[in-house]
């Protein structure tokens, strides 16, 4: 009888589960969630607070947002690799691009997601075999989309500057101005 206990702490401590989002409305829901499929999750909003949790915990897997109001992300993933080389980390944010997604997979993240995402795609991404490529979405960004997205994003790390953000682009600043005045392009363009 005593080994059954030991074997529910070894198994709690395999399925520890920290998440780092600034959205707290997201965050709590995504907790809640993946405490309903039996993972000990332990939530933080900032850098600090996320980078503090790994080192305490070790966690075996992690969800982390990019963008935080007090830095990146992928500071964390460098901190969670330290305390804990075998940890499964996914890395969450609204800005899909190719470029992030190396840099994610670069500091050590097992995968990279689009917000929103729900708890079933997290959870098979943190669960999937090493090396297993995922299923293709079922709704993938239409090129134009994931044009405007790095556009977007662009813009943001040029502090909103045009004229930075146009040469950055190799882009006429009036044909950027055009591009940027206009909402992000429709998801459903793929339609049958």
């Amino acid at each position: 009888m005593d080994e059954k206990p030991e074997d529910k702490k070894s198994d709690t401590r395999e399925r520890t589960l920290l998440i780092v989002d600034d959205d707290e409305r997201f965050r709590n829901r995504l907790a809640r969630a993946m405490e309903s499929r039996n993972f000990a999750v332990t939530s933080a909003d900032s850098v600090r607070e996320g980078k503090l949790l790994a080192r305490q915990m070790a966690p075996a897997y992690a969800v982390l947002d990019l963008r935080l109001g007090d830095g990146s992300g992928l500071d964390v993933v460098e901190t969670i690799r330290s305390a804990r080389a075998d940890a499964r980390i996914i890395v969450l944010t609204g800005y899909g691009n190719i470029a992030t997604a190396v840099a994610a997979v670069k500091a050590g993240a097992v995968d990279y997601l689009a917000k929103p995402a729900d708890a079933d795609a997290i959870e098979a991404a943190l669960l999937s075999k090493e090396g297993a490529l995922p299923p293709p979405p079922d709704h993938p960004m239409s090129a134009d989309r994931v044009r405007w997205e790095h556009i977007q994003r662009v813009f943001e790390q040029c502090d909103r500057n045009v004229s930075e953000t146009a040469r950055r682009l190799n882009m006429h600043r009036r044909t950027l101005q055009r591009i940027l005045s206009k909402r992000a392009p429709r998801e459903n363009a793929l339609e049958d």
